[in-house]
C-alpha cells in the first residue's frame, strides 16, 4: 500500500492556479504533520508548507507564503495545497510528506524528519 500519492499536477499559465492533492492511506495515519516539499531543475528539494492534522496550524516558506493554501480533508484523508498568482519558478516536482511531530520550523524544513514520502507529481508554469 502506497503510503502518500500526489495528483493535480499539470501545465498552467504564469498568474494561474493549482490545487495539488496528497490522498493518504491508514499506513499514515499516526503521523498528524503533513507538509509539502518541491524539487525545482536545478536545485535541492525544498520545503513549500506544512499542516498539522490535530491543530489545523499550518507553516509556509517564505516563497509561498500569502499566495498558497495548505488545508485537509480528514473524511477524505486527503491533503491540499492551493497555488495561486503561479510564476515559473514554481516549475518543480512537488512531494508530500507526513511526519510525527509538532509545527516547529526548524523540524518542518529538515526532511529527514518525515516518515513517508509519496512519488511526485510535475507542476510546470509556462511565462
Amino acid at each position: 500500500q502506497v503510503p502518500l500519492v500526489e495528483s493535480g499536477g499539470g501545465l498552467v499559465q504564469a498568474g494561474g492556479s493549482l490545487r495539488l492533492s496528497c490522498a493518504a492511506s491508514e499506513r499514515t495515519t499516526s503521523s498528524y504533520l503533513m507538509a509539502w516539499f518541491r524539487h525545482r531543475p536545478g536545485k535541492e528539494r525544498e520545503f513549500v508548507a506544512a499542516i498539522s492534522r490535530r491543530t489545523g496550524t499550518s507553516y509556509y516558506a517564505d516563497a509561498v507564503k500569502g499566495r498558497s493554501t495548505i488545508s485537509t480533508d480528514d473524511a477524505k484523508n486527503t491533503m491540499y495545497l492551493q497555488m495561486d498568482k503561479m510564476t515559473p519558478e514554481d516549475t518543480a516536482v512537488y512531494y508530500c510528506a507526513a511526519g510525527t511531530f509538532g509545527i516547529i520550523s526548524r523540524l518542518l524544513t529538515d526532511q529527514a524528519n518525515y516518515n513517508y514520502w509519496g512519488q511526485g507529481t510535475q507542476v510546470t508554469v509556462s511565462s
